[in-house]
C-alpha cells in the first residue's frame, strides 16, 4: 500500500511542478515585456531630449495629461502656455504653432508610454497577486520596482521643472539620474525574469572553479554602469558638440582645460572637457576588458547560451564603440545619437545576462561532446 500510495503521489507532483513553471513562464515573459517598454522609454526620451522636445509640455498632469489635444483652442492654449517659458523666448522665439506641435508630439509620446508601461507592470501585478502566483520574496521584489517606477514618473517631472527657468536647460544631474534609475529599473526586471527562466544556481564548488571570470564579468558591468553615467553627463551639458575628433581631443590625448574649473571635483560633472575625457576613458576601458572577459571564456570552456552571451557582448561593444566614434565625429545627428543611447542598453543587457548565466547551472565549463 505504501508503494501505490508514492506511485499514484508523483503525478499530482509533477502536475504542480508543471503548473509553477507555467507561472514563471508567463510571469518572465511579463517582466520580459515591461522590459522593452523601458527600452522604448530610454530611446525616445534621448530623442525627446535630442530635439529639446522635453520642455514643451510644462505641467504634470498624470491623468488629465494622458489626453491629447483635441481642438484648435485647446492647441491655442498649450502654445500659449509654452510661449511664456524661458525655452520658447530664449531657444525658440517666433516658433510657429506647426513647429510647435512637432516638439510637442515628442514629449507627448514619451510621456504616453511612461504611463502605459506603468499600466502594464500593474494591472498583471495585480492579477498574478490574485492568483497567488508569487512566492513572497518575489512579490516583494516587484512591489520594491513598481516604487521605483513611481519614483521615475516623479523624478522625470522634477527634471524638466529644472528647465522651466531662466536658463532654459535641464539639470544634466537630474537628467543623470532619470537615466540611471531608468537602467536599474531595467536591470531589476531583466534580472527577476532571468531567475524565472534559467536552471538553478550551480554548485558552490562549480560557482568556484569560474570565480575569477565572475569577478571580470561584474567588473565590465561596472563600467559599463560608468559608461551609462558618464554618457548621462556627456548628454546633460551637451559635450558631444565639443571635440569632435577621435582618437584625440582637439590635438590632445589629455585636453589641457579639464581642470579649468575651481574647486577641481566639479570639473568632472560641469566641465566639458572632462565629462567627455572620462566617458572616452571608460570607452578605452571596456574595449581592453570585454575582450579579455570573452577570451577567459572561452579557456575556461564556458558552453551553453553564457557562452553565447559572451559573443554578444563583444560585438554589441564594437557596434556601441562604433556608434559612439561616429556620433561625435559627425556632431551629434538625432538618428545615430538615439542608436548609441539604444546601444548602451543592449550592451548593459548582455553585461548583465552573462553575470546571471555564469551563476546557473547551464554555465558549466564544457565536458566534451554527446
Amino acid at each position: 500500500m505504501g508503494e501505490t500510495a508514492i506511485h499514484t503521489a508523483r503525478p499530482g507532483a509533477a502536475v504542480a511542478g508543471h503548473a509553477r513553471a507555467g507561472w514563471k513562464r508567463r510571469i518572465a515573459a511579463w517582466l520580459i515585456a515591461c522590459c522593452a517598454l523601458v527600452f522604448a522609454m530610454v530611446v525616445l526620451g534621448g530623442v525627446t531630449r535630442l530635439t529639446r522636445s522635453g520642455l514643451s509640455i510644462v505641467e504634470w498632469q498624470p491623468i488629465v495629461g494622458a489626453l491629447p489635444p483635441l481642438s484648435s483652442t485647446d492647441w491655442q492654449e498649450l502654445f500659449l502656455k509654452y510661449q511664456l517659458t524661458p525655452e520658447y523666448q530664449k531657444v525658440n522665439p517666433g516658433m510657429s504653432l506647426e513647429g510647435f506641435k512637432g516638439i510637442f508630439w515628442l514629449e507627448y509620446f514619451h510621456r504616453l508610454l511612461g504611463r502605459l508601461t506603468g499600466v502594464v507592470f500593474f494591472a498583471p501585478l495585480l492579477y498574478f497577486l490574485w492568483r497567488r502566483a508569487f512566492t513572497p520574496p518575489l512579490a516583494l521584489k516587484l512591489g520594491g520596482i513598481f516604487l521605483l517606477g513611481a519614483l521615475q514618473g516623479a523624478m522625470g517631472w522634477y527634471m524638466v521643472q529644472s528647465g522651466l527657468v531662466d536658463d532654459p536647460r535641464v539639470s544634466h544631474y537630474r537628467l543623470t539620474a532619470h537615466l540611471a534609475l531608468a537602467f536599474a529599473i531595467y536591470a531589476a526586471m531583466l534580472w527577476l525574469a532571468l531567475d524565472l527562466l534559467t536552471p538553478a544556481p550551480a554548485r558552490a564548488e562549480e560557482i568556484g572553479r569560474l570565480g575569477r571570470l565572475r569577478c571580470l564579468a561584474w567588473a565590465v558591468t561596472g563600467l559599463v554602469i560608468a559608461m551609462v553615467v558618464t554618457g548621462g553627463l556627456v548628454a546633460g551639458i551637451r559635450a558631444g558638440y565639443a571635440y569632435n575628433t577621435f582618437p584625440l581631443m582637439n590635438g590632445r590625448w589629455v585636453p589641457p582645460e579639464i581642470f579649468l574649473i575651481e574647486p577641481w571635483y566639479l570639473n568632472f560633472v560641469n566641465n566639458m572637457a572632462t565629462v567627455q575625457f572620462d566617458h572616452r576613458l571608460v570607452a578605452w576601458l571596456l574595449a581592453v576588458a570585454v575582450p579579455w572577459l570573452w577570451l577567459e571564456a572561452g579557456r575556461a570552456g564556458l558552453t551553453g547560451r553564457a557562452r553565447l552571451l559572451t559573443h554578444l557582448l563583444l560585438a554589441a561593444l564594437a557596434l556601441q564603440i562604433a556608434l559612439g566614434i561616429a556620433t561625435l565625429l559627425l556632431v551629434v545627428p538625432v538618428a545615430l545619437a538615439a542608436a548609441h543611447q539604444a546601444g548602451a542598453l543592449v550592451v548593459f543587457t548582455a553585461a548583465l545576462a552573462v553575470n546571471h548565466f555564469l551563476r546557473s547551472a547551464d554555465s558549466r565549463p564544457h565536458q566534451g561532446f554527446g
